[in-house]
């Protein structure tokens, strides 16, 4: 390991070339800063980096210290306040993006001259935690300074909402150093639950969600509501799971945690906002109670294939096809309840136990048989979803003649 660290300080100048060219070609705030600042920037950002991965090669050593303060003459250290000026004035999300950018050119290089070095999995993971954990501190680090400043110059209050969207956008998304991360989270270790919320129908008005939700959203040390917007949807932190139905919302819910693992619980949460949307349905969902719902969200492939399997000669069949297929759907949906989904299609219920008979004859399915009914409801429940299949052929068995 400690041979992986030293190639790449020898090839630091590479290093910090490819950097800032991503940066200045996907982050437009970053491409107006003066290059030498930049390269400036950069080359320290990336010498703190392999310092961060120098002491974990030394673990248990209590001398170990950052490559940076070893000197060399190879990484120049820059002063704080000539790169302190790039973080300053540039949007804090690019400036969390730019360390994502940062940490991925790194450690795929650091990656690959470990696997050259025959690392094992088990090692590169442990680094790799330890260091994606710090990349997270240190931008934790930037917001909680951005937003001191703002306290300090009387900045508006829409400038401070913004640094706390900015914080809560981050906890929810990158994994975070646990000791940075529970100084922002009101109190300390406290366990909170990831949300993420859409409106049943039309966009998505934050005051809305927070007007709804407010008796459980979690706040920071002022007293502000820990949320936020991610992709049009509102999302942040809760106390509690909300004990009203929340009728105009579906809301996607992780599990309670502690800040520095609210990322994977987060994208859970956005599992659940996206499966439980897709069906229709109001209200807060964990994954967990989405049961084989979440399971058609997540598996087209399988859903797809169901189709063609069970579907696909009733849609060969036109119009007749069609209202087959809405009968057994009516059938699944009133629970094998005949004279129930036959009030619903206005037919007679012997009208509709003969369309079944026919379902059954043209599909070749028995409603009667547990699977066979548990894959014509996947396969519905994916058409709904994900829409039909490209290419929807009748199976194999079919074709024989």
């Amino acid at each position: 390991m400690p041979a992986a660290v030293a190639a790449l300080r020898d090839d630091l100048p590479a290093v910090v070339g490819e950097l800032t060219d991503r940066l200045r070609a996907e982050l437009p705030s970053y491409a107006r800063v003066p290059p030498d600042l930049l390269t400036l920037r950069v080359t320290r950002a990336v010498d703190r980096g392999l310092g961060v991965v120098a002491r974990l090669c030394a673990a248990g050593d209590a001398d170990a210290v950052p490559v940076a303060a070893r000197g060399g003459g190879r990484a120049p250290v820059v002063a704080a306040a000539a790169v302190g000026t790039i973080g300053d004035t540039v949007p804090v999300d690019d400036v969390i993006h730019a360390y994502r950018i940062g940490v991925g050119v790194v450690w795929s290089r650091f990656g690959a001259e470990m696997t050259a070095r025959q690392a094992t999995p088990e090692e590169l993971l442990a680094i790799g935690e330890q260091v994606w954990s710090w990349a997270g501190a240190m931008t934790l680090r930037i917001v909680r300074r951005r937003a001191r400043q703002d306290v300090g110059a009387g900045t508006r209050p829409e400038s401070a909402e913004g640094r706390l969207g900015a914080y809560v956008r981050l906890l929810l998304t990158t994994p975070a150093d646990p000791s940075v991360a529970r100084a922002f989270a009101g109190e300390p270790g406290a366990a909170r639950l990831p949300f993420r919320a859409r409106a049943v129908s039309g966009a998505t008005a934050l005051t809305a969600v927070v007007r709804s939700l407010r008796p459980w959203l979690a706040v920071d040390p002022a007293g502000e509501p820990m949320v936020t917007t991610i992709e049009g949807d509102a999302a942040g932190l809760l106390t509690a799971r909300p004990s009203t139905l929340c009728r105009n919302l579906v809301v996607g819910l992780g599990a309670a945690v502690a800040a520095h693992d609210l990322a994977e619980e987060f994208a859970a949460a956005g599992r659940a906002v996206r499966t439980a949307a897709a069906f229709g349905m109001a209200g807060v969902f964990t994954c967990d109670e989405l049961g084989l719902r979440a399971a058609v969200t997540q598996t087209p492939v399988l859903g797809a294939r169901l189709v063609r399997q069970r579907l696909a000669p009733l849609h060969e069949r036109g119009d007749d096809g069609a209202q087959l297929e809405e009968a057994v759907a009516a059938y699944l949906e009133h629970g094998l309840r005949l004279e129930a989904a036959a009030r619903t299609l206005f037919v007679h219920p012997n009208t509709l136990r003969n369309r079944l008979r026919r379902f059954e004859e043209v599909s070749g399915t028995s409603l009667r048989d547990p699977a066979d009914l548990a894959e014509v409801w996947w396969a519905l429940a994916h058409q709904r979803v994900h829409g039909r299949p490209a290419a929807v052929a009748p199976p194999v068995r079919d074709r024989r003649g």
